[in-house]
């Protein structure tokens, strides 16, 4: 359970990708783009995120398109979430 110092970071990737994409974001992406998956994109696309939201707001719309996506292809698509310091 997170505490007022710590915040739960989403992130999206695929089954089969065997690199973290909140830890290990280069080499996650390089894998997905070659793979034609192109997550961050449909991602982008989907998370109305805004330079006029706050950032836990930008965090909520970005979890909550990584749930819309997962919901279209449980299968396929995994939500990553890791505990980190603010």
């Amino acid at each position: 359970m997170a505490d007022s110092k710590t915040i739960t970071i989403c992130a999206l990737s695929t089954i089969d990708n065997p690199f973290d994409p909140i830890d290990d974001y280069d080499k996650w992406f390089s894998y997905d783009v070659s793979h034609g998956y192109n997550t961050s994109n449909w991602l982008g696309n989907l998370a109305k995120t805004s330079d006029l939201l706050s950032n836990e707001d930008n965090m909520k719309e970005i979890e909550d398109a990584i749930d819309e996506i997962v919901n279209v292809d449980p299968n396929f698509y995994i939500k990553v979430t890791k505990q980190m310091e603010k």
